[in-house]
């Protein structure tokens, strides 16, 4: 059985954006919320939003779908998160 992994985008209370992947969204953005098992960088920097997030097939994929967007323009990343996932495809990174 293939585990589904995602990307995903966390904005800060500051307005920055966090790009990771998980297999399951909800758990991780508790974790990243309550500042326990959540990124460092992000502790302290709430109240975190869940901006973006989309299915990124298996554990390879996901982590090279998210060193692509972590390569993005600010601008570009919130393109993304506006919908444009047109910058997601091969030729645009």
């Amino acid at each position: 059985m293939t585990t589904n992994w995602f990307i995903y985008i966390i904005r800060t209370n500051a307005g920055n954006l966090y790009t990771g992947i998980t297999t399951d969204i909800e758990r991780r953005f508790q974790e990243h919320s309550s500042g326990k098992k959540g990124a460092k960088s992000l502790r302290g920097k709430g109240p975190l939003e869940l901006v973006f997030r989309k299915v990124a097939g298996d554990r390879s994929e996901a982590s090279k779908l998210e060193a692509r967007i972590k390569k993005l323009s600010r601008s570009d990343k919130e393109r993304l998160v506006a919908g444009n996932l047109s910058l997601l495809s091969d030729n645009s990174a």
